[in-house]
This record gives C-alpha cells, sequence and structure tokens, in this order.
C-alpha cells in the first residue's frame, strides 16, 4: 500500500513530510512523465488485500475491536500507533483473549471474496499470535479459527508445532459471524470438531485477510495488453513460470500468484534471470560501474569510534533497552559518537551512516544490530562509500545473541547486549586496514543434478553466454519429472522434459555428464576444481559457481500394506499403472494423505502431494463419473490457485474424510484378496470401512546422498536433510559457501512450476559471479600452526564456511588446512580449537600473487 498527496485536499502545511519516519514524502515532488529505452519489463507491482468491509459478518466496519491482520502488523510495529505496545483501539488496554479468524476474503465463492487460497494467511497468523504472546505482559489467549492448516513451505510445519507447544490454540471452525458485547468484548460462536455449539468471549478480533488483486493492476495489465487468468493474476506456463503473454514482459512476486516473501524474492531473481537469456547479447553495453570515493588513510589519526544501536523494529527493542545500552556505549574508551537507529540497515540509516563518518571523523565504526552473517556485508559497502577500508567495521549481535534467546529475560539480556557491545568496541581498538585482494574468475558453471531443475539453471546460463557442466547420477536426464505426466494445470510433462533434455543435448555451452558422480572438489568463489567419475575415468572441471540440484525421492513406506499387495501404489507409481485394468475399470479408489510426512522423524509437509491426489482424483471422476473416490487426509493443502481444482474435486463428488496422526487408517486384506480401509470419520466419530480397488499412498518427499555432498562441498543441511539457505528471505537459492547456489527438491519439495523458477533464480545468481572478470576475496583468514594440530577436525565443523578441511600430512597424520578464500575471518574455528592451532592472520602480498597465479592456470 502506497500513499500520495491529494493536491485538491492538500493546506500546504508540509507536516506529512516532517512526521514521515522513513523519509518517503516528498511535498515538493511534482508528477512527471518519463521515457525510457528498454530491452525488458518486470512487473512486479504486487496486490492489494482483501478489504472485509466488503460484508457485514464480521462487524469489522463498525466495531474498533475487529481489524484486519495488516492493521494487526502495525499494532506490533516499533513504528506503529501504539510503538510497538500491545493493544485495542477500542480502550487501548493490553487484550488478554485474541481470535484469528481464517480465510477473510479467500476460499469463498458464495460472497464477494474470492475463490482462490491466498497462500500466506495461514502463516502469518501463526507468527502474529506467536509474537502477540511475547509482547502480552501476563499471558495472552491465542486462538486462531481454521479451515485447513496450510503450512507447507520450509520449516513452516515446524514453526506451526513450536507454535502449539508455546500455547497458541487451533480451533477447526469457520466463524459465521462475531456480535459484539459490553466494554468492547466480541462474542464469536461456532461450531467444534465434534459438532458441538460454543460460544467465547474475545478482546480483540484480527481477520486474516487474503490478497486481492486490485483495479489498477487489472488496469496496467490492459495497457501492456498482458493476459490475466480467471482469478485476475498475470497468466503464466507452468513451463515458463515468469514469463507473460506478450514476448519480453516478466512478471514475479503476488501479480503471478498468491505467493510468500522467500517465493516472491527467488522469483524475482528467476525474472532476472530470464530477462538475462533475452539480452545476453546486450550484456555490459549499458553498464555503469560502481565506484567508490578514495580510501582514507587512517594509520595516523587517534582512535574515533562511532556506535550505532539498532532497536531493529522490535526484534531487539522489545527485550534489550537500548537507550540503556547507548548510555553505555558512549562511556566506552575512544567512543566519539553514539547513536541509535530503529532500523540501522534501512536506507535512509545508511546514507546517514555514511554522513555521520564524515561529520564525525570516525575512523572506526560499530554497529549493534542483528547478524553480520546476512548484514555485515551492507554495513562494509557503507564505509567504502564514506572512504572509509572496509575491514574497520565491527559488529554486535544482539539480536540472535541477545533478545531472541533471552527474550523473557529483560534485564540480563540489557546487560548482555552492554557486554556485547564493550567487546565490539574492544576489538574495534585493535583492528587495521586491511587489503582486498583480487582474483580472476572462470566464467562456467557446475550444476550437480540433472533433473528439470538442473537442466534449466545450465540451459538458463547457457543462453547468457556462460559454459556449463551437468553432472548426473542416472542414465538419463529428467530426474523425477519422468514419472510425470501431467502438472497441476494440466500439461504435458514427459513432452517439456524430452524437449527440455533435447535442448540442453544440442546446446554447444552445456557438457552432461550422465552416469556420473562427484569425487572431490576444491577452490573457492570464482575458481573451483571438481574431479567428475564418469564411467570409470575422472576428468577435473574448472568452475567459478556452483548450482547444486541434486533432487529428492519418495520414500518407501512399510505401512498400509505397500510391497505386499500389487494394489497399493506410491503416487508416483499411479502415473504408472493409469491405463491399467485395476486403474481403469475401478469402481472405488482411496487416496492417503502424508505417508511418512508431518510426524517424528520427518515433520516436513511435502508439499506437493495434496494437489496431486486431489488432481487424480478429478481425473478418475472426470474418466468415470460413477467412481467412488475417497481422499483420507490431515489437512488439505491444495494452495494459491491450486485451491480450484480442490473446489473441482468436491463438486465432482470426491469424498474427504480427515484422520489425526494418533488414529490412523488401517489397511487390511480381505479374505477375498481384496483391500480394507477402516477409518474413523471426523464428522460422524465412528469408524467406517471402505473396500476400494487399488490405493494410492502420498509418501514423503526426502532427499539422498546430500549428506556426502554436503560435506564435499562445505554447504549445510537443516534438520530435514534438504540444503539450508544463508537466508530464507533475503538470499534463498545461496548457500553461505560464497559462489555455491541450490535449487529445486534438494532444497524443499515443490512442483515443477516452482522448481524450474528456482533454478531460473539459481542461474541468475550465479551469473553475477560468472559476469566478473575478477572478484574480491577476503583479506583476513584463519590459519593453522601444524605443529599444534593434532586433526581433532573440531575446526571443520565450526566453520559456517567450509574454509578448513583435514588432509593426510603423512601417513596416518592428519592436520587441518585452511582454503583461504573460503575463510571470512570471522574466527570460530580458533574458538573452537582446543590446542590453539588455529589463528586469525591476514594475507600478504606473496600470497595474493599466488593466488592470482593459481586462479590463471586453473583457467
Amino acid at each position: 500500500m502506497v500513499f500520495s498527496i491529494d493536491r485538491d485536499l492538500c493546506v500546504g502545511c508540509g507536516l506529512c513530510e516532517k512526521a514521515c519516519l522513513a523519509g518517503a514524502v516528498l511535498y515538493s515532488d511534482t508528477p512527471r512523465i518519463s521515457e525510457l529505452e528498454v530491452g525488458a519489463v518486470v512487473i512486479a507491482t504486487g496486490t492489494d488485500v482483501f478489504d472485509p468491509a466488503r460484508f457485514d459478518s464480521y462487524d469489522y466496519s463498525n466495531h474498533p475491536n475487529v481489524i484486519s491482520s495488516l492493521e494487526f502488523e502495525r499494532v506490533l510495529a516499533a513504528s506503529g500507533p501504539y510503538r510497538g505496545h500491545l493493544m485495542r483501539p477500542y480502550d487501548m488496554e493490553e487484550p488478554k483473549k485474541i481470535a484469528w479468524l481464517q480465510c477473510v476474503g479467500s476460499r469463498e465463492q458464495n460472497r464477494c471474496d474470492n475463490a482462490y487460497c491466498s497462500g500466506v494467511c495461514c502463516m502469518y497468523a501463526v507468527k502474529e499470535a506467536v509474537i502477540a504472546r511475547e509482547h502480552a505482559h501476563d499471558g495472552l489467549d491465542a486462538a486462531i479459527f481454521f479451515m485447513d492448516m496450510r503450512t507447507y513451505g520450509k520449516d513452516f510445519e515446524k514453526y506451526y508445532l513450536r507454535a502449539q507447544d508455546k500455547g497458541v490454540r487451533f480451533i477447526r471452525s469457520r466463524v459465521h459471524t462475531v456480535e459484539p458485547v459490553e466494554n468492547g468484548d466480541l462474542r464469536i460462536s461456532y461450531v467444534d470438531e465434534k459438532g458441538v455449539m460454543k460460544q467465547e468471549i474475545f478482546n480483540l478480533v484480527v481477520l486474516s485477510v487474503g490478497l486481492d488483486v486490485g483495479r489498477q493492476s487489472v488496469e496496467l495489465a490492459g495497457r501492456l495488453g498482458i493476459d490475466l487468468n480467471r482469478n485476475r493474476f498475470v497468466e503464466t506456463d507452468c513451463f515458463t513460470p515468469v514469463s507473460t503473454s506478450r514476448p519480453g514482459f516478466y512478471v514475479c512476486g503476488t501479480l503471478q500468484g498468491p505467493k510468500d516473501i522467500p517465493q516472491s524474492v527467488m522469483e524475482a531473481s528467476a525474472a532476472a534471470g530470464a530477462v538475462a537469456s533475452n539480452l545476453a547479447d546486450a550484456r555490459n553495453t549499458m553498464v555503469r560501474e560502481k565506484t567508490f570515493p578514495q580510501e582514507r588513510d587512517t594509520s595516523s589519526e587517534p582512535l574515533r569510534i562511532g556506535v550505532f544501536v539498532c532497536n531493529c523494529g522490535i526484534n531487539i527493542g522489545s527485550v534489550v533497552k537500548v537507550p540503556e545500552v547507548a548510555a553505555y556505549a558512549k562511556t566506552l574508551p575512544n567512543v566519539v559518537y553514539v547513536q541509535e537507529n530503529l532500523f540501522s540497515c534501512s536506507q535512509d540509516a545508511q546514507d546517514r551512516l555514511v554522513q555521520v563518518i564524515e561529520e564525525q571523523n570516525l575512523n572506526r565504526v560499530v554497529v549493534a544490530s542483528c547478524s553480520p552473517r546476512t548484514h555485515e556485508p551492507l554495513f562494509q559497502e557503507t564505509l567504502r562509500n564514506s572512504g572509509l577500508n572496509k575491514y574497520l567495521f565491527e559488529q554486535a549481535n544482539i539480536r540472535d545473541q541477545c533478545s531472541w534467546v533471552h527474550a523473557g529475560e529483560p534485564d540480563e539480556a540489557t546487560l548482555k547486549a552492554k557486554d556485547l557491545v564493550r567487546m565490539a568496541v574492544s576489538r574495534a581498538q585493535l583492528i587495521e586496514p586491511l587489503p582486498m585482494p583480487s582474483v580472476p574468475v572462470t566464467p562456467a558453471a557446475l550444476v550437480v543434478g540433472g533433473g528439470v531443475a538442473g537442466m534449466v539453471s545450465a540451459l538458463t546460463l547457457a543462453e547468457q553466454g556462460f559454459e556449463a557442466c551437468i553432472v548426473e547420477a542416472a542414465d538419463r536426464l529428467g530426474g523425477q519429472a519422468l514419472h510425470l505426466k501431467k502438472t497441476w494445470k494440466g500439461k504435458d510433462v514427459p513432452e517439456f522434459v524430452a524437449d527440455l533434455a533435447s535442448k540442453v543435448q544440442e546446446n554447444p555451452k552445456v557438457k552432461v555428464f550422465l552416469n556420473s558422480t562427484i569425487q572431490a572438489t576444491a577452490g573457492y568463489i570464482g575458481n573451483f576444481r571438481t574431479t567428475v567419475a564418469s564411467n570409470g575415468r575422472e576428468s577435473e572441471i574448472a568452475h567459478g559457481a556452483t548450482i547444486l540440484a541434486t533432487g529428492a525421492k519418495p520414500i518407501v513406506p512399510d505401512e498400509y500394506l505397500y510391497g505386499k499387495n500389487g494394489r497399493v501404489f506410491r503416487w508416483h507409481e499411479l502415473e504408472d499403472a493409469w491405463d491399467t485394468d485395476t486403474v481403469k475399470n475401478a469402481q472405488s479408489a482411496a487416496f492417503i494423505q502424508c505417508v511418512g510426512s508431518r510426524e517424528e522423524g520427518r515433520p516436513h509437509c511435502s508439499r506437493i502431494c495434496c494437489t496431486f491426489s486431489v488432481q487424480k482424483a478429478v481425473e478418475l471422476k472426470t474418466r468415470n463419473p460413477e467412481t467412488d473416490v475417497y481422499i483420507l487426509y490431515r489437512d488439505i493443502r491444495t494452495y494459491g490457485e491450486r485451491e480450484d481444482l480442490y473446489s473441482e474435486a468436491r463438486r465432482r463428488g470426491v469424498i474427504f474424510i480427515r484422520y489425526n496422526v494418533e488414529n490412523k487408517p488401517v489397511v487390511t486384506e480381505t479374505p477375498e484378496g481384496g483391500l480394507q480401509v477402516r477409518v474413523t470419520d471426523h464428522v460422524l466419530g465412528r469408524p467406517i470401512v471402505l473396500r476400494p480397488d487399488f490405493i494410492t499412498l502420498a509418501t514423503a518427499i526426502q532427499t539422498e546422498g546430500a549428506g556426502e555432498l554436503a560435506q564435499m562441498f562445505k554447504v549445510p543441511l537443516n534438520q530435514d536433510n534438504f540444503f539450508l539457505e544463508v537466508h530464507m528471505k533475503l538470499r534463498p537459492v545461496d548457500f553461505a559457501a560464497d559462489g555455491t547456489f541450490m535449487c529445486g527438491l534438494a532444497h524443499y519439495p515443490k512442483p515443477i512450476d516452482e522448481s524450474i523458477s528456482q533454478a531460473q533464480a539459481a542461474a541468475a545468481r550465479a551469473a553475477t559471479v560468472l559476469a566478473r572478470k575478477s572478484i574480491e576475496v577476503e583479506g583476513v583468514v584463519s590459519s593453522v600452526d601444524e605443529t599444534l594440530c593434532r586433526g581433532c577436525g573440531k575446526c571443520v565443523e565450526a566453520c559456517p564456511y567450509g574454509a578448513p578441511h583435514l588432509v593426510e600430512k603423512q601417513a596416518g597424520v592428519m592436520v587441518s588446512n585452511i582454503q583461504e578464500a573460503l575463510c571470512k575471518g570471522c574466527g570460530a574455528c580458533s574458538v573452537a580449537c582446543p590446542t590453539g592451532a588455529a589463528s586469525i592472520r591476514h594475507f600478504n602480498d606473496r600470497e595474493v600473487l599466488a593466488m592470482v597465479e593459481a586462479a590463471l592456470s586453473w583457467q
């Protein structure tokens, strides 16, 4: 949502510009028309949110204590009307009971709202409930009324489970009306899972409003000549998910369809990758290289340290007493300037930082804020913009290491924050300017995995003019897509995969290794060397970037008679059996969801299963409307526009029976050799028996062999054994190890269209490395004294960047070796080392020259 000045009503006081905390309002600004000459257009205008004032059943327009979820975000925001304090509008009192009502404006066809699922509402309601409980002083009863809990994203299910553990109540019911009672409270009447009518009084009701494509977006699409679908989102194809109906025009974000922030950020990179492929011939023709002012010589200056303490909105300020920390910082030696910031990483704060460095003649900067893992490069670049060496910066992590882990102990958290700032200032007094060596880049990429994601990423890079090598363990390209027949939109998958594989094999810039495995890899961003074993022969590949697209597979279950009865299929096996008599002539069919997913040992949602089962159920009903089709589920997760499939299934008479993990369906064989499913109906509360002709199991998706590759490439895995990105919102396809990226099922289960988007995104991110002639590496690194090292491997375990590795010095004697170009000089290895063998140092000129010569020799 963006606000503008209505000049017809404006009295010219200029208060809006003075009041705006973000500096976004420019009173003197006037409308103007600009003409740009471009080679492509990316549309990322987003969507509006549904306006609950369209109907009166929730009393949103009349009662101050019925607010939208977006308004509740402002209630919790540090820059909001209550400065981050939990209050209700009616009397500014802290609410004791809050209800969230889901699917307001979504999943409804009978009124003026939208039929699709907005995809984001479940997670943001859970997040708001958790944060609200953290803000409450005397405890908060938080209740979420929902139909299906759609926490389908990576690690979303774990967050949902943690919310339950923290006391958030989840009530499966769709509330019809909200009634006001005395003292500003609200009565909610609902029917529980057992069919019992209940009533509860709440102090505040939050409406979880969905996404809604606004009139302006529709008009813009009309002016641009771009097709919209029935839900008013931009029409795209499953196989070209960021391309619009008009060549040269691309789309990303929620205007393409409902999605959350990680998916939107990833899709933005995908659009950039698609654009770069089409504009490869124009690369560097209109580039303006970023330049920095000449670096200031601070060697003869007395120490002048500036400390900037961040509230991080409410992430820090809601726990840590930031004014006390700032006041304490003023007492520390050589600190000449201290400033509090609401958001230190915002653009206006960065501009102000440059200004303060120049005005105060600072030569050391300490920022007490969030994690240097994500924000240190930003602050270092700001220092360079001010003329300081980037190594004259130190960051104290008072969010992750303080407010987040000590949320219930504000006094102790404040003391710890002071300690962290004191230590950062002490270190700032000792740091010195360091050189920023650069090495040439090998303009080629290694893609590990030849499924759809691997092929798309390799082809995207090849179309941009870079060489790419695909290493595939199987004897053909295609991966899990070889088992699919249609996408959820009905597109032909085998035809697409065959065409994609043909393009890959015919492209002169793509080299394919089949029946091949990775044996070893070494090097650093811009200059890697990887050994590939193929048909008994080993080859060494030089590459500047790596993309891991190794895929994942469905598990082999040991329940529901799988492997013991030939009419019990896994989901992809149903595709192979689709035209057999068993399936074609079936009078009854059953689908069992969450087989091996969302339970102890494998808590993640496998994401694609609900859509697949509902899609096949519709196809069975289309083939023979008389077929009895049952779907046994825990939550139906046909997110986004996939909700249309769910609606179609219900319209055609598919029967949905919900079960819980404590009372799973039981599958047995009848004396005649048939199948029997016993399940408790959630409406009747009584067991029922089904006799399907075949059963399809929606089995969990998991990676295979990811651990070995993770160790080899020094990249992390999450608890579910999927590759772990450095930051799910800021860098959703990047590893912490620079120059290495991920895409496809190895990152997390996803449908083919999202895998393609992520592959284009990974290629776009890799191209940011490969397009450079040279790349800067860190000037400060760790080193190992081999006489003290005993080869325990503690440094290998501790390093977040994969720089240390063990090598055999002599027979049976292992020592640690540091890959300097991977090292960030964080000191984690020296802290972990029990013998003191690891320590911090910086490059000298001889070592920089050796690195350059080595990089040139690899090319």
